[in-house]
């Protein structure tokens, strides 16, 4: 009978566990995906989280009475289906998981052959309306579920972006969350000559810690902890399926993705000159300015991994970097990896002699960055509207890639809907003056405030 299904979002799907997301929803969305992609093979993979199996065998069901088959390719993270469908050429893949969402919520994450996204405007919306409905495909042949361990292939990729000869034995602080990033981790180690102090290690889909999420400051304490304790080199954490990676200097102090998106642009045009970097509009100075002195074209998307994958593939980018510390590779099907980047980073301090912290202090204080902050409003386009007609009789420039980009001689500031959540989202940054920006910052939010 048909449904209403309410837990599709702009670039997956995400709901509470049982209401908005379960069995019969799962298995509903599997089989629909199997029709819409026509497939023969989908990958399938899951998170820790403790209805991902369940999910899981449901969307297998669905895909196998559709008549396609099912690579099982067991726990993993999300970067992990997407090297696995674009590596075996199959036609599709499915994570199951809720990344950094709360314990009771569950979702999925589609991608088509060459993992290639599929969201809102690629797809997901009519495997929605397929779900949705009263006729289920169902195959006279049904499909075949079959497990496979792309683990040694992965980190052989993984490895490719590195020379491991270069690295010395940093001591490295990794705080998986209790999410998967531990065990990537530690199929990597035997590798490397890093010595790692653990933190929240084990998957436990309990989330024992809190939900592995390193944007909430409260959650970086214990990686902030680990790091003075041990004397480590630098801390990384992860979100829950760790596309997202997060960096913390030696002194434990929390580096915004912003300038590790300008650090790994200027790594990679090292040996990859007149390359294409793709950044998103939210801060912007600081990569621009990197990439153009390595010798790179600089090239601006939407915020978003379906925009940025689809700008990286037109344009065949070495690399793409949102300051929300998803980073993307050419190399890597263009898509987000949240293992690669501090394998880079690993690298980077190996081998220029520096710490972390000389490696990003000059561009924090050259462009001091407010990060993102978040406002609920009652109306987000009227209030990007009335922001931009108070400042645009002084701006310099205008930019409507995504919401509103206002530059001006020292300052600049991006005002954007999200795409996730019911909230407006705030970046400011200027030249080389912090006083400044936190003005700015106070001025901008003084007015939403009133929109509330």
């Amino acid at each position: 009978m048909p449904i209403q299904i309410n837990c599709f979002k702009a670039y997956d799907i995400r709901g509470q566990i049982p209401d908005q997301l379960n069995a019969d929803i799962a298995y509903r969305i599997g089989n629909a995906t199997a029709e819409y992609l026509n497939a023969r093979t989908i990958v399938l993979g899951r998170d820790i989280r403790l209805s991902s199996n369940e999910l899981a065998d449901a969307i297998a069901a669905g895909i196998n009475d559709a008549g396609a088959d099912v690579i099982d390719i067991g726990l993993c993270g999300t970067e992990v289906v997407y090297f696995a469908t674009g590596d075996l050429e199959v036609d599709g893949g499915i994570m199951v998981t809720a990344s950094h969402n709360p314990a009771d919520y569950n979702g999925l994450k589609l991608v088509r052959e060459q993992s290639k996204p599929i969201s809102a405007d690629t797809g997901l919306l009519d495997i929605r309306s397929l779900a949705e409905g009263d006729r289920r495909k169902l195959s006279d042949i049904p499909g075949n579920r079959g497990h496979k361990d792309v683990s040694e292939r992965y980190i052989e990729r993984l490895l490719s972006f590195i020379d491991v000869s270069k690295l010395q034995p940093l001591k490295i602080v990794s705080n998986a969350g209790n999410g998967g990033a531990g065990v990537a981790l530690d199929l990597l180690e035997p590798h490397l000559p890093f010595e790692f102090v653990k933190v929240h290690h084990e998957p436990d889909g309990n989330f024992p810690n809190g939900v592995p999420n390193p944007m909430l400051e409260e959650n970086r304490t214990p990686t902030v902890k680990a790091i003075k304790e041990s004397g480590a080199d630098f801390g990384i954490a992860w979100d829950g399926d760790y596309d997202r990676c997060f960096f913390f200097d030696e002194t434990g102090q929390f580096i915004e993705g912003y300038y590790i998106v300008g650090l790994l642009a200027a790594t990679l045009l090292a040996d990859n000159p007149s390359n294409s970097i793709v950044y998103d509009p939210r801060l912007t100075w600081s990569t621009i300015e990197i990439v153009a002195a390595a010798g790179g074209n600089a090239i601006q998307s939407k915020s978003g991994h379906s925009f940025i994958k689809q700008v990286m593939r037109e344009q065949d980018a070495l690399y793409g970097g949102e300051m929300s510390a998803h980073h993307y590779f050419r190399n890597f099907f263009y898509c987000d990896s949240g293992m690669i980047p501090w394998l880079l980073v690993a690298q980077l301090v190996s081998t220029s002699g520096k710490k972390l912290s000389e490696l990003v202090d000059d561009r924090m204080k050259k462009f001091p960055a407010s990060g993102e902050i978040n406002r609920k409003v009652a109306d987000a386009s009227r209030a990007i509207k009335e922001i931009s007609n108070l400042y645009a009789a002084d701006a310099k420039s205008i930019d409507r890639t995504d919401g509103i980009s206002l530059e001006f001689d020292d300052w600049r500031f991006n005002l954007r809907a999200s795409n996730t959540e019911p909230v407006i989202r705030l970046n400011v940054e200027t030249r080389a003056n912090e006083t400044l920006m936190n003005e700015k910052v106070n001025d901008i939010l003084s007015i939403l405030d009133r929109m509330a």
